[in-house]
């Protein structure tokens, strides 16, 4: 090893922004860097920020000040780095490098640029790069998940979203080379993989010339993964040939994450997602109709410039009349950059936040009534965690995603990373409880 810095990572943000973590450690690792979980202990810290509203930049920038003050080099990578370049050099004399989003792929010749006393500024003004099966990873999920990109940037503009700006337009990957990284995955005992993009349901379409995400989930079918778990759908890419394929390979979840944003077609509009406009309702009941055991989750922002009790009354119904499984509430962010920073009819955080309230008091009874009908059933459940105080394993059934769902409380004996029969005694509005089935 020699005199070779130890380096750790800080994560910050979304889970594309793991992916390019562990892009960066698998590099360094490759490279012969030691890399350590303890900041503490590394000589080099790269801060892998988010920028997506106010609330993560703030905690991006806690994190850049407590790092510095406890005196070490810092290398900002990530959203932020690539929204604010020059500032953050400026304001933290301890940061070494900025690294752009499109730029992460550079790391190791960041870090030798900084030992020899450079500070680095690598930062592509477009950014272009998405990582394939053949770039080093090291995976920081626990055992029996991973992420797996199908595409990088987004060619919407919607008002509120500063993403295209750091990430740039989509690049999608070839269906060879994701399939190509599922099998890898699937040779270090995978269990689940989810399907990441800005918008998978428009996989494919810079590289194919129409999206192919039928044809993915296809390929997909082919590997031996027993969940795959497809995010961001917009459910106007939804066509009958996704649908179609969603049903056909058996180790497709019929679990689909619509990020709605909002009902109201005024709303939907000022937002900049016309396309969307009208469609939602029979969208949704075509879905509803095509997979009868799909399990819908979606996410709406409230406080839109602009809108109005009646807009919100429309979300309101909206929600109650779809009873969907999941859903999260986001107050709207001003975002500086973006096309709804400037608009009239800016809302107060007081009347969003009780507005988000209201939605998640409708919500939270129906997440309830649908947990409540897990009751009695044995379901599949991927074991991730083990609690030895309370003597339980925890879990998820393919209901629920990572992070943003419930998760199962599990008694009984299992191996993290396997997948088990439990059955269900118990439910509350979030979490269900069970027994390890044992044949």
């Amino acid at each position: 090893m020699g005199d070779k810095p130890t380096i750790a990572i800080s994560h910050l943000g979304c889970e594309k922004n793991r992916i390019d973590t562990e892009h960066m450690l698998g590099l360094l690792v490759e490279a012969g860097y030691g890399v350590d979980s303890n900041e503490e202990l590394a000589d080099y810290v790269i801060v892998n920020t988010c920028s997506f509203i106010a609330a993560a930049r703030e905690e991006s920038v806690r994190t850049l000040v407590e790092l510095a003050e406890a005196d070490k080099k810092i290398v900002i990578t990530g959203c932020m780095a690539q929204h604010f370049q020059e500032q953050l050099l400026e304001e933290l004399p301890e940061a070494v490098a900025v690294v752009g989003t499109g730029d992460y792929d550079k790391i190791v010749n960041v870090i030798e640029r900084t030992q020899l006393g450079e500070r680095v500024k690598q930062v592509s003004a477009e950014p272009t790069f998405i990582a394939d099966e053949t770039t080093p990873r090291y995976r920081t999920t626990s055992e029996g998940i991973a992420y797996l990109r199908v595409a990088e940037g987004c060619d919407y503009r919607c008002a509120f979203c500063i993403i295209p700006h750091l990430r740039g337009n989509q690049r999608s990957r070839t269906i060879e080379s994701i399939v190509a990284e599922a099998e890898q995955l699937a040779s270090q005992g995978v269990r689940e993989i989810i399907l990441i993009s800005q918008i998978t349901t428009n996989y494919g379409i810079d590289i194919y010339g129409k999206p192919q995400l039928a044809e993915l989930l296809r390929s997909l079918g082919k590997v031996n993964i027993p969940w795959i778990r497809m995010h961001y759908a917009y459910p106007t890419g939804l066509t009958p040939d996704v649908i179609a394929a969603i049903k056909e390979t058996s180790n497709v979840l019929p679990y689909l994450d619509l990020p709605l944003q909002h009902s109201h077609p005024e709303i939907l509009r000022a937002m900049n997602r016309p396309w969307q406009g009208q469609v939602n309702d029979a969208v949704i009941e075509n879905i509803k109709r095509a997979l009868p055991n799909a399990v819908l989750r979606t996410t709406f922002i409230v406080g839109f410039p602009g809108e109005t009790d009646e807009h919100f009354m429309h979300l309101r119904q909206f929600v109650e009349r779809h009873e969907f499984d999941h859903v999260g509430v986001f107050t709207f962010s001003p975002e500086e950059g973006t096309k709804a920073y400037n608009l009239p009819k800016q809302l107060p955080q007081q009347l969003m936040d009780e507005r988000r309230d209201i939605l998640m008091q409708i919500q939270q009874p129906i997440s309830g009534r649908k947990n409540q009908q897990e009751v009695g059933k044995v379901v599949d459940v991927l074991i991730e965690q083990e609690n030895p105080i309370r003597g339980e394993l925890i879990g998820r059934s393919s209901r629920f995603a990572p992070e943003v769902d419930g998760q199962i409380y599990v008694r009984g004996e299992a191996s993290l990373g396997s997948i088990v029969k439990v059955k269900i005694n118990e439910a509350d509005a979030y979490d269900l409880y069970g027994e390890v089935v044992t044949v």
